[in-house]
């Protein structure tokens, strides 16, 4: 959803990656930073740490952004690192994921470990939907849906700050977030088999 306010979020990463681009890091350094920063979120996760883990997850999406937006401000966009950040976007939502399903959350109506799996599957589809389209020739750059990989990081983040004060409430956000996660992945499929 966020992808649609695309011209705000472009003069805010231009922004972002002329303060960031100061510093000495190159933007696949900043991508790598983002990993060993979830791995640290996934620790607190699976501590049932909610507060610091939020605290260190907002850093983690934060720079999500910063690598992209070092990278066009330096002029060192590369096919490479458009693909490592890809990835490690995957990675970081995985081991999210991974560490939700470690915790103990109430279920509804299901088992909230299905819902998790169903999250980590809508989340990877919709990925896999755009990368697909583009490999078959049927879309250059496959976007929208309910939710982009920012909006479901947004998302996550709140689920973690949400079980600092209630597990059950967290629990009802993972299920919305993995019914959203799964229309928007729905939406893609319909988006390119109509073209």
């Amino acid at each position: 959803m966020l992808y649609k306010r695309r011209s705000y979020f472009d003069n805010l990463g231009r922004k972002i990656g002329k303060i960031f681009s100061k510093l000495s890091l190159s933007p696949n350094q900043w991508t790598i930073l983002s990993l060993l920063l979830v791995i640290i979120t996934f620790y607190f996760l699976i501590k049932g740490e909610f507060l610091i883990a939020s605290i260190v997850f907002a850093f983690t999406a934060f720079i999500d952004m910063i690598d992209g937006a070092v990278a066009r401000e330096t002029k060192k966009v590369t096919k490479a690192g458009g693909y490592l950040d890809s990835i490690i976007d995957r990675v970081i939502e995985f081991i999210i994921i991974l560490g939700l399903f470690l915790n103990n959350y109430p279920d509804f109506f299901l088992p909230i470990k299905i819902w998790l799996l169903f999250l980590l599957f809508g989340s990877f589809m919709s990925t896999y939907t755009r990368a697909a389209a583009f490999e078959k020739g049927v879309f250059k750059n496959l976007k929208g849906g309910i939710l982009e990989h920012t909006d479901r990081l947004i998302l996550l983040l709140l689920i973690i700050i949400f079980s600092n004060f209630s597990l059950q409430y967290a629990s009802y956000l993972i299920v919305i977030t993995t019914i959203l996660a799964n229309i928007s992945a729905l939406q893609r499929f319909l988006k390119v088999i109509k073209r």
